[in-house]
């Protein structure tokens, strides 16, 4: 197990003005950061990546599909053929970083509703679509993990039982599901239990509280939550993800109207600290 920290909390673009960070993410004894993928070409990310390495850090990635030009699930072709090539971009950025995994709901753009679940043909366009981007990101040494969101965000797939659902359906072993302790707030019946369900086709995990601030000042029951990992043989990634007020572009888009946490160093200490010794316990 690595314990990983999301950018997200400071930006959606990670820049020469943030590498600083990485000194004091390292020594709060992260393992590693999270790269958000939103923008930028695989040259700006080896810059990143020098960045990461100078500070003994490892990295994973998290993307989002942009826009119906690069759906998955749209029932045109050319979008699907845009979700491909997009999906490459994320993919060469990735590699250009040492990622070690691409995760993220990267099935359809999020916020977009029609009014009823997943058709059977909007499946099947998704698991090929991943089914070529899995080959891909195979041969780059990045792994694939999809993350289900909550029925307000998307409608794609919402539970940890979709996504590993959807992972049998795209059949290929660089492809896995991810799970995030805040949405399986909202839509797990049994937050822990599907864990214990499920946790052969995990590939990545997100500690987020179920506010977005600071793990462990909320009510995940984190340590039944590790227990459920560690005893299922999950050895992957666990990346805190959160979010704040510093930017309000950032914080308009993940609805974050109030502070969450009291600093941004009171989430990565206190996160740090609730994974290391959560983990240790379990």
């Amino acid at each position: 197990m690595r314990i990983g920290f999301n950018m997200l909390l400071w930006t959606p673009f990670v820049t020469e003005e943030h590498f600083p960070l990485f000194e004091k993410i390292k020594a709060a004894g992260y393992d590693g950061v999270e790269i958000p993928l939103f923008s930028g070409d695989a040259g700006h990310y080896a810059q990143v990546a020098r960045a990461l390495a100078d500070n003994g850090l490892a990295c994973t990635t998290v993307t989002v599909i942009p826009d119906e030009a690069h759906n998955p699930i749209s029932r045109d072709a050319a979008n699907r053929e845009g979700a491909v090539s997009y999906l490459k971009w994320a993919v060469d950025c990735s590699a250009a970083l040492g990622a070690e995994v691409l995760c993220g709901p990267y099935y359809q753009p999020l916020g977009v509703f029609t009014g009823k679940g997943p058709t059977d043909a909007e499946k099947e366009h998704a698991a090929e679509v991943h089914r070529v981007i899995a080959g891909v990101a195979q041969e780059a040494g990045v792994l694939l993990t999809i993350e289900a969101l909550n029925r307000f965000e998307c409608y794609f797939l919402n539970t940890l039982a979709d996504a590993a659902d959807h992972v049998r359906r795209v059949g290929h072993p660089n492809f896995k599901a991810m799970y995030d302790t805040f949405h399986g707030n909202i839509e797990e019946r049994d937050p822990v239990g599907c864990i214990r369900n499920h946790v052969a086709a995990l590939g990545h995990f997100h500690v987020s509280a179920t506010d977005r601030g600071t793990p462990g000042r909320d009510h995940v029951a984190w340590a039944e939550t590790f227990r459920a990992l560690k005893q299922g043989g999950y050895d992957g990634w666990l990346t805190i993800e959160a979010f704040g007020r510093a930017l309000p572009d950032l914080a308009a888009t993940t609805c974050v109207w109030r502070d969450l946490s009291g600093s941004p160093e009171e989430v990565y200490e206190e996160g740090y600290r609730l994974i290391a010794e959560g983990w240790a316990s379990a």
